[in-house]
């Protein structure tokens, strides 16, 4: 699973560098954070199908999402593009995606926090509800948690410890260093990072940012150029049980 994909950057190291690391580790599944692959904010469907082409299998989200107008079609007939699952009803898209992989019954669902973000309803409740929903047959369930803070994220974790193979965070921009299995044998990690330009502020242009902060207005945020990483978490998980087997945190520099 990738960080968060930001801007032109993100979208050349996974065109570039993913399929020969999906050889090298021997990768069977690629789910990637896309909600930021189109300049920053949000993703069309042009970028879309061209990560899809890149290796990656499925493309979860967040708050910028419907950024673009565009995806408010394209995500409707995407079953592999995911929103939050715990939006509204009525909002375009689906939150879990349910299928195969070489075989392997797997799913994907999509969270969002509440904490210090836009409005969504409890992701807690929204997981439960999801689960119920799955095949019992799918072993293999990977959860990717959008939101601002460390404890809700871990807590999400923690309330998933035995029933989800792995959780995951997102959205910070920022990788953190505790990944880790969880006494039930669920993979966990606060926060994948960023695949995209880490010369700036999150992704973006430090000069803009910094006139945010000072002046509380500024130009439109625009990505940062420069040094690009992908970060990310590589996870084996046992086919026949769906627990996490061993985590590896991946920060590989692309240029």
């Amino acid at each position: 699973m990738t960080g968060d994909l930001v801007a032109r950057a993100g979208r050349q190291v996974i065109e570039e560098r993913l399929h020969d690391l999906r050889q090298r580790r021997e990768i069977d599944m690629v789910v990637s954070n896309v909600e930021n692959a189109a300049a920053g904010f949000s993703i069309t469907p042009r970028i879309a199908q061209e990560l899809f082409a890149a290796g990656v299998d499925i493309m979860t989200s967040g708050n910028h999402i419907f950024d673009k107008r565009e995806v408010l079609d394209y995500i409707e007939t995407e079953p592999r593009l995911l929103r939050p699952a715990n939006y509204a009803p009525g909002i375009p898209g689906k939150g879990r995606w349910a299928g195969k992989i070489k075989g392997v019954p797997v799913a994907v669902i999509n969270l969002q926090g509440r904490a210090f973000m836009s409005p969504c309803d409890d992701p807690f409740r929204s997981v439960d509800q999801q689960l119920a929903a799955l095949d019992p047959k799918i072993k293999i369930i990977l959860v990717d948690v959008h939101a601002e803070t460390t404890a809700e994220k871990m807590a999400l974790g923690r309330y998933l410890d035995g029933r989800v193979s792995a959780v995951v965070g997102t959205h910070t921009h920022v990788q953190t260093a505790d990944e880790q299995i969880l006494p039930g044998g669920t993979a966990y990690h606060t926060d994948l990072g960023m695949t995209g330009p880490h010369d700036g502020v999150i992704g973006m242009q430090t000069a803009i940012v910094i006139e945010r902060f000072l002046k509380g207005i500024a130009p439109k945020f625009e990505p940062s150029t420069g040094a690009i990483q992908l970060n990310g978490l590589l996870i084996d998980v046992d086919e026949e049980t769906g627990k996490a087997l061993q985590v590896e945190r991946i920060s590989l520099k692309h240029s």
